[in-house]
């Protein structure tokens, strides 16, 4: 667990740390509910988005996340739905981008890779040394059959536009019985060869997205057994922020990561919170309890939002509670998109 480094926190604001003494340093902002792919995991096919007007304008994210970084914030991932899809978003990576040095570690974005061809160099330009991108196939139709109709053809076009801007890459991979599980291991070999690290992902219920989830829940533990038979992993101490533990893979030079939310829980170590592009701060991506920061913030300014996540810090949940099981509902309404994964 991280303690608190009093130099890189406002003398005058308090350090983020709630009520079980976890020190939160790290901050996803989803910039926005859209997508331009419908995964099958992850939302439904028919999606109905926020109102322009709800949703927060990008100078109001960059002066939240001022704020947090005032209070000890040391990494922000900017995420979705698909942060490549909100116009000028490279202006709020560059204005979040300054802190980088200055009290920030690092700012980092997740994305499907589908823009990322267009926008690698000028995230590098802004301050961006690292990305994950999210690929649970590489096989053309099947990378179709799981996003619902998207083109793996634009990832790899992104892909290389990363390597080209310098930018490290990180594979994000959802375990998907029945789907990609024997993609698993030739994903972790093309890895390796392509110079990327890899994260597996148990699928998690959040949202309907009109399909049972339990049809292809693939434990982590079976995976790791997979790969072990042909690589041993053993564990290593790098970390980069969230919840993923990392393996060195035998042979071959990529980490693996392993999120396990529903085969080993991983929150007693939680150092995140989420701030959704309408302003609501979860406290768990597993619960629905959350305060809304956008209109204190618009009424009052930052003076009114820092009891909002004072707030937020005492009734930040010991654990999620993520079952899974034929018929079993979805642990919140929210699709991930929403909350931003």
């Amino acid at each position: 667990m991280e303690t608190v480094d009093k130099g890189m926190v406002d003398p005058g604001r308090r350090a983020l740390t709630d009520a079980l003494g976890r020190r939160i340093s790290y901050l996803r902002i989803s910039v926005t509910d859209r997508c331009d792919l419908r995964c099958r995991y992850c939302m439904a096919e028919r999606m109905t988005f926020l109102p322009k007007d709800q949703v927060l304008t990008l100078e109001e994210i960059a002066l939240l996340a001022d704020l947090f970084i005032a209070r000890g914030v040391r990494r922000i991932r900017l995420t979705g739905g698909e942060p490549l899809v909100r116009r000028d978003i490279v202006d709020l990576v560059h204005r979040i981008g300054r802190h980088v040095g200055k009290g920030l570690d690092e700012v980092t974005l997740t994305t499907n890779g589908t823009r990322l061809a267009q926008h690698a160099q000028a995230l590098a330009d802004a301050g961006v040394r690292r990305i994950n991108v999210s690929m649970d196939s590489r096989d053309p139709d099947r990378f179709a059959h799981v996003t619902r109709n998207g083109d793996i053809r634009l990832v790899f076009e992104g892909l290389e536009a990363a390597q080209a801007a310098g930018l490290a890459v990180k594979i994000n991979m959802v375990a998907l019985k029945g789907i990609n599980e024997d993609e698993i291991l030739p994903m972790l070999h093309w890895c390796d060869a392509q110079g990327f690290d890899l994260t597996l992902i148990e699928t998690m219920p959040l949202g309907e997205t009109g399909e049972d989830r339990t049809d292809h829940y693939l434990p982590l533990t079976q995976v790791a057994d997979a790969i072990g038979a042909r690589h041993a992993l053993t564990p290593i101490a790098h970390r980069t922020g969230g919840p993923a533990r990392y393996h060195a893979v035998e042979g071959l030079g990529a980490r693996l990561g392993l999120i396990t939310p529903l085969t080993r829980n991983f929150c007693a170590d939680c150092n995140r919170m989420r701030m959704t592009c309408e302003g609501k701060i979860f406290m768990c991506l597993g619960h629905e309890d959350h305060v809304d920061l956008k209109s204190a913030f618009r009424e009052g300014g930052t003076a009114a939002v820092e009891p909002l996540i004072d707030r937020a810090l005492r009734l930040k949940p010991a654990a999620h509670d993520f079952r899974i099981g034929a018929g079993a509902p979805a642990a919140v309404r929210r699709h991930m998109s929403v909350t931003g994964g």
